[in-house]
């Protein structure tokens, strides 16, 4: 029986097929990612330090000198970017799904002497208030990760989040070279790792569908019971009009792109990646 189930779940599912799995909030997988978060020199689950450094930089001069701002950092992991804006002398917001990440975020910015308010939540389910904020950010594709009807609803929270005039600024990842960007048929047996701290195997494999221009990336994890993890990431890909249109349908204004934000290293860096300023 778990043989059949391997195979059917090796074939290409229907588009948005959920999986049976969430990652982020699995207390091992956590760990894991916080680790991977941590560290300066990757660009996995967070961007290298430079490059945060370098980001925040260019988002704090889009909005000009000498601007206290009230600002809300939507996925926020470990606070990597929160604590460079509060050290920056702003008020800053910071919500996560994941407790390990805020729970590490919170006992650093008390360490640090910084006063960040952090919530553990989802995005997609809390209530972000109403006129709060001067800018909101999603960085790190987030945006491309949710499904149609969940962007919808964040974009049109955050809309309603932001004050008059306020700025929204997120990254996606550009729809150049998809196919490029399908990852190979692994296998991993292990008897311990990122997956599970038990012994396990995982098979990863990845499809793409072209039309809409989204790429599933699947990981099926097996444990020595035969219980088997299915976690499913439905990855978009966008253009510079695809954005235009789906932010002015939410009534944001005053839209602008940059491809030159990140420096260039890989399918996933440089001007693969789509960084956009709007207002409201």
């Amino acid at each position: 029986m778990m043989v059949t189930e391997i195979v059917s779940l090796a074939e290409k599912p229907s588009l948005y097929s959920k999986g049976t799995s969430f990652m982020w909030t699995d207390p091992h997988i956590s760990k894991q990612l916080l680790q991977i978060h941590l560290n300066p020199d990757v660009d996995l689950a967070s961007r290298k330090k430079s490059t945060i450094e370098k980001t925040v930089k260019w988002i704090l001069e889009t909005l000009g000198k000498g601007q206290k701002l009230s600002i809300l950092d939507l996925g926020c992991g470990p606070g990597l970017y929160t604590e460079l804006f509060a050290k920056s002398g702003h008020k800053v917001t910071g919500i996560d799904i994941s407790q390990t990440s805020i729970d590490y975020a919170t006992q650093s910015a008390k360490e640090k002497g910084l006063s960040i308010d952090y919530k553990k939540a989802s995005y997609l389910d809390v209530d972000l208030g109403q006129e709060k904020f001067e800018l909101v950010l999603l960085i790190y594709a987030d945006l491309g990760v949710l499904l149609p009807i969940e962007r919808e609803k964040l974009l049109a929270n955050i809309f309603k989040a932001l004050k008059k005039g306020g700025v929204f600024i997120f990254d996606v990842l550009k729809d150049s070279g998809l196919k490029d960007k399908l990852s190979p048929k692994t296998w991993e047996a292990s008897h311990a790792g990122f997956w599970k701290e038990t012994p396990y195997l995982a098979l990863s494999k990845s499809f793409l569908y072209e039309k809409e221009k989204v790429i599933l990336f699947q990981h099926t994890v097996i444990d020595t019971g035969g219980t088997i993890d299915n976690y499913r990431f439905w990855t978009h890909f966008f253009s510079q009009n695809d954005l235009s249109v789906m932010l002015k349908q939410q009534n944001f204004r005053n839209i602008e792109f940059r491809e030159d934000i990140l420096p260039e290293s890989d399918l996933w860096n440089g001007d693969n990646v789509i960084f956009t300023r709007c207002e409201k």
